[in-house]
């Protein structure tokens, strides 16, 4: 699994203390179930290791024209942890997958998928979760349950990943399905929805419905 965790873009990080960010109790519920599902984690290796998997919310301000935008996202290198807490979340304020960059604020850095994640915010405004996993089950099956796929030759976390995920939007009926695969990501599995329920349910789904096949 090449380089997982490692971040590809620009990053203009602003360190904040443990406290500073509010965390959606229902969304790090469902990373934790993720989690003990296994599709978010941690892999030995030598030398040390390397974490897999985050979850992130739209900021609902309620504060319309306002201008604001951001996410709660969970930080990087956090997949061996089995329940986390507010210090390791921060919060994405700015992106722009044209120029590969990232502005970010909170006691971690947050995961190396941000830019993926800010891309499905800005293409629909009642997408208010992003699950990002990593299932080979159903990585594997993807071409078998009819999950429409990102181009093999797109890395993760690059500028060209948030345009392929934007070119899978238009032409996927996620009406239908609401997960899709990295085809350039081994294992790389993406779960989205209005709420934690819709998105982690349809992950859920799609990952027994492989283990049947």
């Amino acid at each position: 699994m090449p380089e997982e965790g490692v971040s590809k873009f620009v990053l203009h990080y602003t360190h904040m203390p443990a406290g500073s960010v509010d965390l959606p109790e229902a969304l790090n519920q469902w990373r934790s179930r993720l989690w003990q599902h296994r599709l978010i984690g941690y892999l030995a290796a030598s030398g040390g290791g390397i974490g897999y998997g985050n979850v992130s919310r739209r900021i609902q301000t309620g504060l319309s024209g306002a201008g604001f935008r951001g996410f709660i996202i969970s930080g990087t290198q956090t997949g061996a942890l089995a329940m986390l807490d507010a210090s390791q979340y921060c919060l994405v304020t700015d992106w722009d997958a044209e120029q590969n960059r990232v502005t970010a604020q909170g006691p971690v850095r947050p995961s190396s998928e941000a830019l993926t994640h800010g891309m499905l915010y800005d293409l629909d405004a009642d997408i208010n979760v992003v699950f990002h996993v990593h299932s080979a089950t159903i990585w594997q099956a993807a071409r078998r349950l009819g999950l429409a796929t990102t181009k093999p030759a797109v890395a993760y976390g690059t500028p060209e990943m948030a345009s392929e995920v934007a070119r899978l939007y238009r032409n996927a009926d996620f009406t239908r399905q609401t997960v899709f695969a990295m085809g350039g990501h081994r294992d790389g599995i993406v779960a989205f929805g209005p709420d934690e329920e819709t998105a982690g349910r349809a992950l859920l789904e799609t990952l027994e419905h492989s283990q049947r096949l």
